[in-house]
């Protein structure tokens, strides 16, 4: 009895077959990757640009530590500004678990200017505050230039300003002077940034000595700043509003100032999952060009397939070939998204000095999704042409 050998096709004669198709239209293939790589590199991007976000937040709430605890006075039982006891400062050095404490207050109706012939409506949205020694260490803040104020200089007209309200003054170099209170104040520290401590970018600050010398300062503080041991950050917190103010805990607020880095971070995942979407409707555009690129392949290639069905294929090689074709269409897309994503990724972090973080599992992912797109995009195609009789094609 004869025996008659079924046709195999090589993986890779598949490939070859898969790649041959490419070829044969460069321009609709390289346009039709082009959607697919739109898609890729938008999720890619997108997912990069978010990891090293929340990794250059990591590093900063690393850096300047999460149990800074801050003390601002809130309302009274009648709804009026309550103020803070002047003695609640060493209540609160005193507290178990602590390891520093320092504060501010602001200085009502005292402005700082570049020169006494400014405006005094043209303040810039900066305040005058009186600060306590320690206040650099507790915030976490540092110094850009010129130093901090020591027993010496709080006794003197002298000022070191935060980094904003250097920059609205004009101030570059310690030693300037500015008209503070309609004074005369040396420069003589301007900060870095802080953080944890926004407040403090847009302040002059001065000696509680000077202040009580020369405006009036009666030691109450607006905002006590406090650092405890990590392990004590919850007990501590509980403790602070009837440690600074015995008989009105009530009208004590605690807040803790990395919470609202770490808030900020939730927000901009929220924000990151929006654009994960809106690159997932690219992908989905990009995958329906791959089905309609591979449809037109198909129509174009009717006797390639008749002729390859007359000498023996069989319509899983028809099926496998078209289908191969799309996944390393689709792939070739992905790949080059992927890198296009990394691409900006770079750019945006290096423009914005982040730290280039993205999970390898992304820049991965985003090729096995584009090639799950080719396969689905391409099976109806693939399913017609093994359809195709081969009579039918050849008399085309």
């Amino acid at each position: 009895m004869s025996r008659f050998l079924q046709s195999r096709l090589r993986t890779s004669d598949l490939l070859k077959l898969g790649f041959h198709g490419l070829r044969a239209n460069p321009l609709r293939a390289a346009l039709s990757a082009l959607g697919i790589a739109i898609g890729i590199a938008a999720m890619v991007a997108v997912i990069g640009i978010s990891t090293s976000s929340e990794a250059l937040v990591k590093e900063r709430l690393s850096s300047l530590g999460t149990n800074l605890l801050t003390v601002t006075a809130g309302s009274d039982l009648f709804g009026s500004d309550s103020k803070l006891p002047a003695d609640g400062i060493q209540r609160v050095r005193n507290l178990s678990g602590v390891e520093t404490a320092t504060w501010t207050a602001a200085l009502a109706e005292v402005n700082v200017y570049r020169n006494p012939s400014i405006d005094a409506e043209a303040t810039g949205g900066l305040t005058v505050l009186a600060a306590g020694d320690e206040l650099l260490p507790a915030t976490g803040s540092s110094l850009r230039a010129g130093v901090w104020l020591n027993p010496a200089t709080a006794n003197l007209p002298t000022t070191v300003l935060g980094a904003k309200a250097a920059e609205r003054l004009g101030i570059r170099t310690i030693g300037s002077q500015v008209s503070l209170g309609g004074r005369l104040f040396t420069v003589v520290g301007i900060l870095e940034p802080a953080p944890l401590a926004p407040e403090l970018d847009v302040a002059a600050l001065i000696g509680g000595e000077i202040a009580g010398e020369l405006f009036v300062f009666d030691g109450s503080p607006t905002t006590i700043y406090e650092r405890s041991s990590d392990e004590s950050v919850a007990v501590v917190r509980e403790l602070l509003p009837r440690t600074v103010n015995p008989e009105s805990p009530n009208e004590v607020k605690v807040s803790r100032p990395s919470d609202a880095l770490a808030a900020k971070n939730t927000i901009d995942q929220a924000f990151t999952g929006l654009l994960v979407g809106v690159g997932s409707i690219a992908l989905l555009v990009g995958g329906i060009g791959v089905a309609n690129t591979m449809v037109i392949t198909v129509l174009e290639r009717r006797r390639e397939i008749g002729l390859r069905r007359a000498i023996g294929a069989t319509r899983g090689h028809i099926r496998s070939q078209f289908l191969v074709e799309a996944v390393l269409l689709a792939s070739l897309g992905g790949l080059g998204g992927s890198l296009i994503g990394w691409l900006i990724i770079w750019l945006v972090a290096t423009a914005n000095g982040w730290l280039v973080s993205i999970p390898p599992y992304v820049l991965v992912g985003g090729v096995i999704v584009t090639m799950l797109v080719g396969a689905i995009a391409g099976s109806l195609p693939a399913m017609r042409a093994a359809r195709t009789s081969p009579t039918a094609a050849l008399s085309s």
